[in-house]
């Protein structure tokens, strides 16, 4: 059976964090301050860098029982065996995907919009990516925003569990898990700050805060 905790989920950005030792250093800091899950996305890598970057990140996650999660390369995710594949509706199809990392690895989905998240099937998907929920800048092939509203439509039209991500920090993290979602992904609000740990435990505050609202 599949476990896996959406409600901190980390994706990695190679710029923010200063290419694969900051990455490193970056998820280590962040386990600390509470982060779930992480998934890895440098869509301008190479494979082979992509693949040596991820089994460093296995080293670090596997231990602590955290998931590691590979960004649209399911041949990468299937070689270093990884837990699990993310996918948006441009990549390899959930059908195809699971050709390739078979049926126990995690398979999420990217849906941005109400066909998109019913045609979500949950036979093959495991999570579905909402958003994103504002504008974000680390990103640049977003759809248009879906807004609060939008994500608590979306989320009440699917029985898949749900991580909304674009634009999201400590100062909505709140209102964004009032919609109902599992769990928030974030990029800038912990990649290349002053203190990952510190970032991640404020995050951690405030969907605490909505837990109890």
């Amino acid at each position: 059976m599949k476990t896996f905790d959406l409600s901190l989920y980390l994706v990695l950005d190679p710029d923010l964090c200063g290419g694969a030792e900051g990455m490193l250093r970056t998820t280590e800091e962040a386990l600390e301050g509470g982060v779930t899950i992480v998934q890895l996305r440098a869509p301008t890598w190479k494979k082979r860098a992509l693949a040596a970057c991820a089994r460093d990140l296995l080293e670090i996650l596997r231990p602590r029982g955290i998931p590691l999660i590979i960004n649209d390369h399911a041949d990468v995710a299937a070689a270093v065996g990884a837990d699990g594949l993310h996918v948006g509706q441009d990549d390899l199809s959930p059908a195809d995907a699971r050709r390739i990392i078979g049926p126990d690895m995690i398979l999420g989905l990217s849906a941005g919009c109400m066909a998109e998240v019913r045609g979500a099937d949950p036979a093959l998907v495991d999570y579905l990516g909402i958003g994103p929920v504002w504008a974000t800048a680390t990103k640049k092939d977003a759809g248009e925003a879906v807004g609060l509203d939008g994500l608590a439509a979306l989320r009440a039209a699917t029985p898949l569990p749900v991580v909304a991500i674009g634009g999201i920090g400590a100062s909505n993290a709140a209102d964004v898990m009032r919609t109902g979602v599992d769990g928030i992904a974030v990029v800038s609000a912990i990649c290349g700050q002053a203190s990952p740990r510190t970032a991640a435990e404020n995050l951690l505050v405030q969907l605490r805060i909505a837990d109890r609202s």
